[in-house]
């Protein structure tokens, strides 16, 4: 009688408990403490028929049925069992990586038990794998695109058996499986390492910051207000604006909408007061989706002058500490004096309840000796009691901001991390192009170069040749005009554009591949193209740098084209994403900083709102469209860069990530036989003695040491396997047999995988763990706390995945749940909206 691949698995992590090969009760068969079963027959050949997904064991009690279980980690779990080609079986235990090279080269030591087709019992043994890796920041997934095992240890298998089993590994794991949760890569990373490559010429001059303890707006303005007409219509509006604001012409009176109440002014910086009675020209208004929310907020609701909100105007990009009375200190645990203003969205803190005020946006600490200011900048300055912030604390995510934290190194590495797409250079077609009257350039100082500004797209001529990035890719013209195609390449110079041009964010897309015999070319975009940056040991948002908007008259309309500023948002770093979002509490419905509409000069017309310009910001619950960098933003925040490219003309590099995830929440397929929770109890036996087996639990317990001994730890300290079972490790390693000191090739059972043209990085022995005890279990401990915490958080970004935006849910604020989350993010002001 043949047993299924689920039933062969189950009996290899049996074998792995017991040390047997025959099969034993289950868990819920056989209860902790209970006698060992009897052994069975040997087992018998594998079947070789495709596999079923494994069926859950029946429960023979008469318990009731159980809740539903805790959703599959987004990878799938640890460890991993897979039936490989030649019908042997597998487990893979999680990889415990050793380094990740420019976010691109892995290498990663793994525990495995491999059984050979037809032998008796598996064996245990240590893989050092490398590879090169693509990530799916939305997903938040890691793929080995192409995998090397450059080195394996199996004590009793032979060289020519290792290199079987390399084999045998290598082609048994599914390409849809070589995926590894990212909060499981960064848990294991040595942050220590990673040296912040800043950007030359950021500023961090602070912005306008308003303060109020009671309801109040911020009106941003991009200058001075520049007022469009509304066709058969004595109205007109502020076109630079993120609020609807308006100018009654026959009565000189400015209105301003706030939600589902209108207010009026005689000046534009105040005094405001209830609005009253609306002339008759907001019923006028076109019936167009331009003007949908001032429609339905008609005719306003009527308010006193006590419940009228303080309304700050500001004609550059600024931000606002808005409190809910007075403030509300919270002492930050684990600190002595350090408080956290608990009662507002913004990142505020304060050294005692008299001392300095730290106030955090984009990226940048600003400080004052009382909330009305003045402030200076002081992220350098921080008091060291900003780096015991605790990762339980509700606005932990301000450690992303504070230099020196492990956070804020790891915010780097995300922020580096390659988005990838690859473009089909006969069928893509470039956005159109317009331009307000003839094409107009102006030099980008110091280069040679020169960048259209009467356009809303980016392009920038270079000698003879224009080029424009859009949406994370480029193309190339001969004329300013058009026609468009894909470039293969872009001039160098582009890349020592400085960070006071506008354009500066374009020098972080490139072309990373162009094969001159293929149809394809390949572009990466890493964080800086939608406005994340480094500078200051951490991740800021935006230049700091204002860049003045190019406006006119060309007609019925004025033309208007803005660029992101740094401030006008709140904008906040989400750990969960890696990517900054807005605080929109106050910040006015189209986006915030004074970009509300977008003129169209071939029709002479404005799209109000169509626009939304931050860090992914997004109105209400549309998708938000940013023309300077053609992306599109989801209210979630974070979407790839190339997410709003469709059609077949452009393969995304993250798309594997989609394969990936449905994958690895099956509970079966037709190589994996079995799959193990990434924590739970999901692969539970016990050996004759009462002792735990190797596969104990479905987080898995085994660990490559880098000497090349597998490890164990099952709370009681360190054991290693030799011969076939497990001792302590309290004495400095022993030689072992045909290991002329634990040197890689030396050893019986040994094999180094590397390919004969010598391609691939090489494990060298300055990347090992000593012989000696003391350095192998202090790296097995740094592993396991590593393997623990990133379980973990893969845990919560799936959590948080599952749970929506992240701002009503609780989730952007804290880099643990038990934290309590933040409300930054998750109140809409101005326009009546919430997530």
């Amino acid at each position: 009688m043949r047993r299924s691949r689920s039933q062969a698995a189950v009996a290899l992590v049996t074998c792995l408990a017991f040390g047997t090969s025959g099969p034993v009760a289950s868990a819920a068969q056989a209860p902790a403490g209970s006698p060992a079963p009897k052994a069975a027959p040997a087992p018998a050949k594998p079947a070789t028929t495709p596999a079923k997904a494994a069926t859950p064991a029946k429960t023979t009690t008469g318990a009731k049925p159980a809740a539903a279980s805790t959703p599959a980690p987004i990878d799938g779990g640890w460890p991993r069992a897979y039936r490989t080609p030649s019908g042997g079986e597998l487990l893979l235990y999680q990889p415990q990586v050793a380094s990740w090279e420019g976010q691109k080269r892995l290498v990663a030591y793994a525990g495995v038990a491999y059984q050979p087709n037809g032998a008796p019992k598996p064996e245990l043994g240590t893989i050092t794998i490398e590879a090169t890796t693509k990530v799916s920041l939305e997903d938040r997934l890691v793929k080995f695109a192409t995998l090397q095992v450059t080195e394996a240890h199996f004590d009793k298998l032979s060289r020519d058996q290792t290199r079987e089993a390399v084999t045998e590994i290598v082609d048994g794991i599914p390409d849809a499986e070589r995926v590894i949760a990212l909060d499981r890569v960064l848990a294991n990373i040595d942050k220590s390492q990673i040296i912040p490559k800043e950007v030359p010429g950021l500023k961090s001059d602070p912005p306008p910051i308003f303060y109020s303890t009671r309801p109040a707006v911020l009106v941003n303005l991009d200058g001075e207000a520049i007022w469009s007409p509304i066709r058969d219509n004595d109205l007109k509006t502020a076109i630079n604006t993120n609020w609807d604001l308006f100018l009654h012409d026959p009565s000189k009176t400015f209105y301003l909408r706030n939600e589902k109440t209108f207010l009026k002014a005689t000046d534009l910086d105040g005094p405001w007061t209830p609005a009253g009675k609306l002339p008759k020209s907001f019923s006028a208004l076109p019936a167009d989706d331009n003007w949908k929310d001032v429609k339905a907020a008609l005719p306003g609701q009527q308010i006193g002058e006590k419940d009228v909100p303080s309304v700050f105007i500001s004609r550059k990009p600024a931000e606002m500490i808005l409190l809910k009375g007075a403030p509300v200190y919270q002492l930050v645990a684990g600190t002595k004096d350090l408080y956290w203003v608990q009662n507002t969205e913004s990142d505020v803190f304060r050294v005692g309840k008299t001392g300095p005020v730290y106030f955090l946006v984009a990226g940048r600490w600003f400080s004052a000796a009382d909330f009305t200011g003045p402030w200076t900048f002081a992220t350098p300055s921080l008091p060291e009691a900003f780096k015991d912030i605790p990762l339980e604390h509700p606005r932990s995510r301000v450690r992303a901001a504070v230099p020196g934290t492990s956070e804020a190194a790891e915010a780097i590495l995300v922020s580096q991390i390659p988005q990838t797409a690859r473009v089909n250079k006969k069928t893509m077609k470039a956005p159109e192009v317009d331009y307000n009257g003839d094409p107009k350039f102006e030099t980008i100082e110091p280069t040679k170069l020169s960048r259209a500004v009467n356009t809303d797209k980016t392009i920038i001529k270079s000698g003879d040749l224009y080029y424009m990035c859009f949406q994370g890719v480029w193309f190339m013209a001969r004329s300013a005009e058009g026609p468009w195609e894909v470039a293969s390449s872009v001039p160098t110079e582009i890349y020592e554009i400085p960070a006071s041009s506008p354009v500066y964010n374009v020098t972080y897309v490139s072309v990373v591949e162009d094969d001159s015999d293929d149809e394809w070319v390949t572009f990466a975009a890493v964080a800086g193209y939608t406005g994340m940056m480094v500078a200051y040991g951490c991740v800021v948002w935006g230049s700091g740098w204002y860049y003045p908007p190019y406006w006119g008259w060309g007609g019925y309309y004025p033309y208007y084209y803005p660029f992101y500023p740094t401030y006008g948002y709140g904008a906040w770093y989400n750990p969960w994403t890696g990517a900054y979002g807005r605080s929109m509490v106050a910040y006015g419905p189209y986006g915030g900083a004074g970009v509300a509409a977008r003129y169209n000069p071939r029709t002479g017309t404005y799209s109000r709102a169509a626009v939304a310009w931050g860090p992914y910001g997004a109105r209400g619950y549309a998708d938000a469209y940013n023309p300077r960098t053609g992306t599109y933003a989801r209210t979630r925040q974070g979407s790839n860069v190339y997410g709003s490219w469709g059609g077949t003309s452009v393969q995304r590099g993250d798309d594997w990530a989609r394969t990936a995830r449905v994958t690895n929440n099956r509970t079966g397929n037709t190589t994996r036989v079995t799959q193990g929770s990434g924590g739970g109890e999901a692969i539970t036996r016990r050996g004759p003695d009462g002792s735990g087996g190797v596969a104990r639990t479905g987080g898995g317990d085994v660990y490559a040491g880098r000497d090349g001994n597998v490890y164990r730890n099952q709370g009681g300290g360190w054991q290693k396997y030799e011969n076939g079972g497990w001792n302590n490790v309290d004495t400095p390693d022993r030689p072992r047999p045909n290991d002329s000191g634990n040197r890689a090739g030396d050893r019986g059972g040994t094999a180094s995988t590397r390919p004969a043209d010598g391609s691939g990085a090489a494990t060298r022995p300055a990347d090992r763990v000593g012989s000696g005890t003391g350095s192998t279990v202090g790296q097995l401990d740094r592993d396991r706390a590593a393997r623990t915490d990133g379980a973990t958080r893969t845990r919560d970004a799936g959590t948080y995945q599952r749970g929506g935006s992240g701002g009503t849910s609780g989730w952007g604020g804290s880099y643990r749940p038990s934290g309590g989350g933040s409300r930054g993010g998750g109140m809409r002001g101005g326009g009546g909206r919430r997530r």
